[in-house]
């Protein structure tokens, strides 16, 4: 089958790759989609601890399910499903309270198995077991179906901030994940939903996603801004969605009182570190928080909100590449020039 290969370092091979087995307890699906993801372009230009190449990457994925594993209940062949990306063991301490983000035994599709970036891709027996398989509704895209991934991570974040009715929530970053949060956001009944960018390129493509205010903080005061809408109380909940430091700093200044900071984007592992005027939290008690991945739970809720029609996940693809230019959708997401890259094999 053909697959893109990643091999080392700023290496990305499109090869010819034996085509893979079903596992006895799992399923071998036909890629229907996968997005390429910011986490991606990490992988291409620094590699990752958890990667032994040759690895097919791409963590975004739904498909058709062609064949099912002898133990396998519940699941046939022709049926559609999305596959979530990060595959909780089931049994750790963090587990069995439900918190499934913080595994002890954490493994990931496109890092401990091979991923998306292929004609086919088999699923294993963790993910089934743990119902990381979620069958995609009549009407509904497998495309759409592989972004309820990056959609699952924005409902968990959601969940840990408490955004709830009537609040004003600013959001730092108008890429994908900021697209997701101000729809999510707008979803739940926030108030007031900002949208924050230092790219107006990146605002312009964002535009029909729902904010109430796009701000290019390039030109213009953030912070004062967000004191201007709201009478000068800070938004409640400030979701710092991109890889800044700088962001994050401002996060921090235009929080409310017993507000909430979340810090989604994580940053450079050779620049971890912000300016926190810790007497900002002290005297406002604010909250500052962080999340990571998603449950199994929440990648059903994704499928479920993006079915139902809440949530747009298609209106994210602005392009569609086939798997011989997964390289180019790798550096066309890195340089800011797409929302959401699709590569699909069928793709022209």
């Amino acid at each position: 089958m053909k697959a893109a290969l990643f091999q080392e370092v700023g290496k990305l091979e499109i090869a010819d790759a034996p085509m893979p087995k079903c596992p006895e307890g799992g399923l071998l699906i036909d890629v229907g989609g996968c997005a390429v993801c910011g986490t991606d372009v990490k992988i291409y230009h620094h590699g990752h601890r958890l990667i032994v190449p040759p690895r097919v990457t791409g963590h975004e994925v739904a498909g058709t399910i062609i064949e099912v594993g002898a133990s396998v209940k519940g699941f046939a062949e022709g049926e559609r499903v999305a596959v979530a990306a990060a595959l909780p063991c089931g049994s750790c301490y963090y587990c069995s309270r439900g918190w499934q983000t913080m595994c002890d035994n954490l493994t990931a599709m496109g890092y401990h198995y091979d991923g998306g970036f292929a004609e086919f891709m088999a699923v294993p027996e963790v993910a089934v077991r743990t119902g990381c398989v979620n069958k995609v509704p009549e009407g509904m895209s497998l495309e759409e179906a592989a972004l309820a991934e990056p959609l699952a991570c924005v409902i968990n974040g959601h969940e840990l901030c408490k955004v709830s009715m009537g609040q004003t929530v600013a959001v730092i970053g108008a890429g994908p994940i900021g697209c997701f949060q101000v729809q999510l956001a707008k979803a739940e009944g926030a108030k007031k939903v900002m949208l924050f960018d230092i790219s107006a390129e990146r605002l312009a493509m964002s535009a029909h996603m729902g904010a109430d205010v796009s701000v290019d903080s390039s030109k213009e005061d953030a912070v004062e801004r967000v004191m201007d809408e709201t009478d000068g109380r800070g938004a409640e909940v400030v979701i710092v969605a991109c890889s800044s430091g700088k962001a994050q700093e401002l996060g921090l200044r235009m929080v409310a009182k017993r507000g909430v900071v979340n810090f989604f984007g994580g940053l450079p592992k050779d620049q971890p570190f912000i300016q926190f005027d810790s007497n900002l939290a002290h005297y406002r008690e604010f909250y500052v928080i962080g999340n990571t991945g998603s449950t199994p739970r929440h990648n059903a809720m994704a499928v479920d909100l993006i079915a139902s029609g809440r949530i747009d996940a298609k209106s994210l693809i602005s392009h569609r590449l086939p798997i011989e230019k997964t390289l180019d959708g790798i550096l066309t997401t890195e340089a800011g020039k797409a929302l959401k890259v699709m590569i699909k094999k069928d793709a022209q």
